[in-house]
């Protein structure tokens, strides 16, 4: 075991690697890579906007301006996220600094462009419904701007202190903040800003998973000790020797699983982001899936059929309804079920289907058109998701299962993600990562424990990490990488009794506790500043 007195000097064999400048050659790869991606994003955007026709260039500046926010948030965030993977393969000289680096953002490329979006429409579910009905307007711009400014603000300060930050808190706390002061603007739809129910079950995965790391961290460490009796592995790196060949292979897969997991996970966060502004911007292009095929459409129009059958039959006698898009639309703002609620809902369904019947494809629907019928779409599958979660009313499992079948073809009609958003994502995290690695990886590897990074503890905070990540994901809930992984490496130094330095882990417990806060008080009044400014 390493002691605080060595410590120091083993990391100074850690600096000397960080303070190498890349070699000609790997820049030159690299800038190549770039070019390419931006020369692939350019060709896809282009072609998707020839058919667009615009009176102005307002829409398209509008557009290029909030894509290089989005955009920049992700950036922001391979300053945090992406910078934990590699930590401690470099701190166990398994892998050089530049090659971590690179091979990282590799595996996370490749976790961005195979991610399922599940995660993406998740984070837009949180927000407030009337801002997203109404995305390409004043106020929908407002929103994504305001949202997005505050998490980069925050994410480049607490970058800036060397504190790895959570990336999914702030962008969180910033919907949050939004949802709100959307509410004390609009007094009249109570606290209808923010889907509460939604957030609290994101903010529980965020806040627990910390206590998970820590905690499974330091017993995987304990089992480790008590199965693998190879004294090596829970010896500090001597010198700049590469640990033994099967150690250092644990260490590399456990580094590409926490790569390749954060860009499925923390990519999509951006996604979801950029498809609104895309939608809001471009909605003849964006707004309704063109993938789907007319035999996809025509199965949609039967099965709209059979869900109006399905709600007709959760009708209350007497009920009616003035305005079946607004009804929808306060159910989904209000989460109250009145009774007009269902007879609204059966009244889109068939109004969707009969549509459908009239375009025979989804790619027919007339441009004037498109948007409102997206809207229609999103209000539906929120308002059945809602109902099915709520369990109000009580439908039968064989109803269940036709209401499922349904959603999924809406959804599979709304939220799409087209392959040259998620490069552009994967270019921007990947370029962050390479600008503001060394001071992440340097908390990371030097700063939270008081001893040099051991390989069992690298490898059972990477394996905890690459586990939660990947069944986050899986679940399409968004996870913090920063705090599992930070965490799970505090855990294992506290297994393994080697000290943690309290002053590091007081500032990172008090970024973790103030970014909430933070993120929403920046973005409500962000927000409040663009809505005045009629963007």
């Amino acid at each position: 075991m390493a002691t605080a007195a060595t410590a120091p000097a083993k990391n100074a064999a850690v600096h000397a690697k960080l303070s190498k400048q890349p070699g000609m050659t790997g820049m030159l790869i690299f800038g190549a890579v770039l070019l390419a991606g931006l020369a692939y994003i350019g060709v896809n955007l282009s072609t998707d906007l020839a058919s667009v026709r615009a009176t102005s260039a307002f829409p398209f500046i509008l557009l290029g301006i909030a894509l290089l926010i989005a955009l920049g948030f992700e950036f922001v965030n391979g300053f945090h996220d992406t910078a934990n993977a590699v930590a401690t393969v470099i701190y166990t000289h398994s892998l050089e600094p530049h090659i971590a680096v690179v091979w990282s953002g590799f595996w996370n490329f490749l976790g961005v462009v195979t991610s399922s979006g599940a995660v993406a429409f998740g984070i837009v579910s949180l927000l407030p419904v009337e801002l997203i009905l109404q995305v390409g307007a004043g106020a929908g711009f407002a929103m994504v701007f305001a949202l997005l400014v505050a998490a980069i603000i925050w994410n480049l300060g607490t970058w800036w202190f060397g504190l790895p930050a959570s990336s999914s808190h702030t962008l969180i706390g910033s919907i949050i903040g939004v949802g709100i002061a959307n509410q004390l603007m609009s007094p009249k739809t109570g606290t209808s800003g923010v889907d509460w129910a939604q957030a609290a079950n994101i903010g529980r995965s965020l806040l627990l998973s910390p206590i998970f790391g820590f905690m499974v961290a330091a017993l995987l460490l304990l089992a480790m000790r008590m199965l693998i009796p190879d004294k090596r592995l829970y010896q500090a790196p001597e010198g700049e020797e590469p640990p033994p060949f099967w150690i250092r292979g644990l260490l590399m897969l456990t580094c590409t699983g926490v790569s390749f997991f954060h860009g499925s996970n923390d990519g999509q966060k951006g996604m979801g982001l950029i498809m609104l502004i895309l939608i809001g911007t471009v909605p003849t292009t964006y707004a309704l899936n063109h993938a789907v095929s007319y035999e996809e459409t025509q199965t949609f129009i039967a099965v709209s059929t059979q869900t109006a059958g399905v709600l007709t039959n959760h009708i209350d006698a007497g009920a009616v309804s003035g305005d079946p898009r607004e009804d929808v639309t306060e159910y989904v703002r209000t989460r109250e079920f009145k009774g007009g609620t269902m007879i609204a809902l059966r009244q889109l369904v068939g109004d969707i289907g009969n549509e459908l019947r009239l375009f025979k494809d989804l790619k027919n629907v007339p441009n004037d058109r498109t948007r409102n019928f997206r809207n229609d779409l999103y209000l539906v599958s929120e308002a059945l998701r809602l109902m099915q979660k709520s369990g109000k009313p009580a439908f039968s499992d064989d109803e269940k299962k036709e209401l499922a079948n349904y959603k999924k073809m809406v959804d599979r009609a709304t939220r799409f993600i087209p392959t040259w958003v998620k490069v552009a994502v994967a270019l921007a995290l990947g370029l962050g990562t390479m600008v503001g690695w060394k001071r992440i990886v340097v908390t990371v590897g030097e700063k939270i424990g008081k001893d040099h990074l051991t390989y069992a503890q690298g490898a059972a905070a990477e394996i905890t990490a690459m586990a939660t990540i990947g069944a986050a994901d899986g679940l399409g809930l968004p996870v913090s990488t920063t705090h599992v992984l930070s965490s799970g490496i505090a855990g294992t130094m506290a297994a393994n009794r080697s000290g943690l330095q309290m002053s590091t882990i007081r500032n990172l417990l008090m970024a973790w506790v103030l970014t909430l806060p933070i993120s929403m008080l920046l973005a409500g009044f962000l927000f409040w500043g663009f809505s005045a400014m009629k963007i």
